[in-house]
């Protein structure tokens, strides 16, 4: 059960050749054996979630069930879960318990899904590789001594050691894409507003994106069935005609044109990476499709821009956590700016200090025409380039990061490089646009390698259709890291 789709998950509920609490203990032991070395979960909650399956039971009996009911579920740990700690991986929130859901937890629950825990992530998802974290670093499954990515990182550790069927993830620079892909999983960020953002603890408004990370492109497109939605307590939300994003996945793909970027085919890449992605590229050919170049001038320009406006948006939506209504209060103050000082001061880890202080310097009076608003400039020129792109292709093609999973500590001294493990997928975020990761092979450490697919605004069935193909000729998708057996 443990490599069972969530389709075939479905099918063995309805049969009832297994019971949804059966199926959340086995998830639940599996856990409790295997996360203590792998860290993806923050809290568990063994009767809340066996109490849960026994109403997904009820359901089932009932005949009340949809695709999704009964099957488990992880959360990254910024999702706000009613009476479930909220930590967003940091000390500031480490005795938060919510009082209310996220949009994408109600539609999760009203789906019947049945909730694991709250997993793992860089603190107030500012980090590339889950090592920002107030509890400790995720480990890669495929190996221990590697980062699983980040900030998702827990999410994606715990699907790859089998310790959830899914989960969600939030990309507000590649934070679903980049774990997907160091980690051997799909992972989908979708059209920005797509999927609300309420109760999603804000890091960078206008950037960051909730989406489904699972084992395989059908599961992600299930998953996002239920996520998809309007919602009118997010502003930008967007209100469209449902959707179901499985509905075109065995549309064949003769005749679809792949846009390669050349600009992310330069210099920077792994041999390993590049030689995947190269062999990726070639069995789509064989499915019929064909390879253009194309270029995005811009998207140099992607990682100083990201790093002025993802910062911007954080000083101010950071600003909340002052030590006075929720979360980690300094226990010793003087006055209430004393208590301000003292509270963020110890409340926020070393990144998510650096991010403010470069947000709040990029935004006060001298600096905000220099560098906040160029970048917001160079964010529209980086759209654009898409705009002209998709003249010319359908959906864009490459690697989801220069390389694969890196050692612990091999980055985190020099936050430029940390930085630059994004270079591919920040343009997306910028531009809005939906963009995948999917397991396209490994590289002679025999570790994960990721494919990465961009799609038009608000062509999530075309992309999850090209991605799903490309998975029914190949099993990357389908390997497992040996320790987790």
């Amino acid at each position: 059960m443990i490599n069972a789709t969530l389709r075939e998950l479905s099918v063995a509920l309805a049969a009832k050749r297994i019971s949804a609490v059966e199926l959340a203990t086995l998830f639940l032991d599996r856990i409790q054996r295997l996360n203590p070395a792998l860290n993806a979960f923050i809290t568990v909650d063994r009767d809340k979630t066996l109490e849960m399956a026994r109403a997904a039971d009820v359901r089932l009996a009932a005949g009340d069930a949809g695709p999704l009911t009964g099957i488990p579920l992880a959360y990254k740990d910024i999702f706000c879960t009613e009476g479930w700690l909220t930590t967003c991986g940091s000390k500031m929130l480490s005795n938060f318990v919510s009082p209310y859901d996220a949009h994408v937890v109600e539609r999760f629950k009203s789906a019947g899904m049945v909730t694991l825990g709250k997993c793992n992530m860089d603190e107030f998802a500012m980090g590339s590789s889950n090592e920002t974290s107030f509890y400790g670093p995720v480990k890669n499954p495929w190996n221990t001594d590697r980062v699983p990515g980040g900030s998702s990182g827990g999410s994606a550790a715990a699907i790859a050691a089998r310790l959830a069927p899914a989960a969600t993830g939030t990309d507000t620079g590649g934070s679903i894409r980049q774990p997907a892909a160091l980690s051997g999983l799909t992972g989908l960020k979708p059209t920005y507003g797509v999927v609300s953002r309420y109760g999603m603890i804000a890091f960078a408004s206008s950037l960051d994106q909730a989406g489904p990370m699972a084992k395989s492109v059908e599961d992600c497109a299930l998953l996002l069935n239920a996520m998809a939605g309007f919602d009118s307590r997010d502003s930008t939300s967007l209100e469209r005609p449902a959707q179901d994003y499985a509905h075109d996945l065995e549309q064949p793909l003769r005749g679809l044109r792949i846009g390669l970027p050349k600009e992310f085919f330069g210099d920077g890449m792994e041999p390993g990476v590049r030689a995947a992605v190269e062999a990726a590229l070639a069995e789509y050919r064989k499915l019929g499709a064909s390879t253009v170049e194309i270029s995005l001038p811009s998207s140099g320009l992607s990682v100083p821009a990201y790093y002025v406006i993802a910062p911007a948006e954080a000083s101010s939506n950071l600003s909340r956590f002052d030590g006075v209504r929720y979360g980690y209060r300094a226990p010793e103050y003087v006055d209430l700016a004393d208590m301000y000082r003292k509270s963020r001061a110890q409340g926020f880890g070393e990144e998510v200090k650096r991010r403010i202080l470069i947000g709040t310097y990029v935004l006060s009076h001298g600096y905000y025409d220099a560098y906040y608003l160029q970048a917001q400039k160079i964010r529209r020129l980086i759209a654009n380039d898409f705009v002209e792109a998709f003249k010319h292709c359908d959906i864009i093609a490459g690697p989801t990061a220069p390389g694969t999973a890196f050692e612990f500590g091999a980055k985190s001294n020099d936050p430029v490089q940390m930085y630059l493990s994004d270079i591919y997928t920040i343009p997306a975020n910028l531009a809005g646009l939906p963009g995948m990761s999917l397991p396209c092979g490994f590289d002679a450490g025999k570790l994960p390698i990721g494919l990465q697919l961009i799609g038009n605004y608000f062509d999530e069935a075309r992309m999850l259709n090209v991605a799903h193909r490309y998975q029914q000729v190949t099993d990357w998708h389908a390997q497992m890291p040996k320790g987790s057996a």
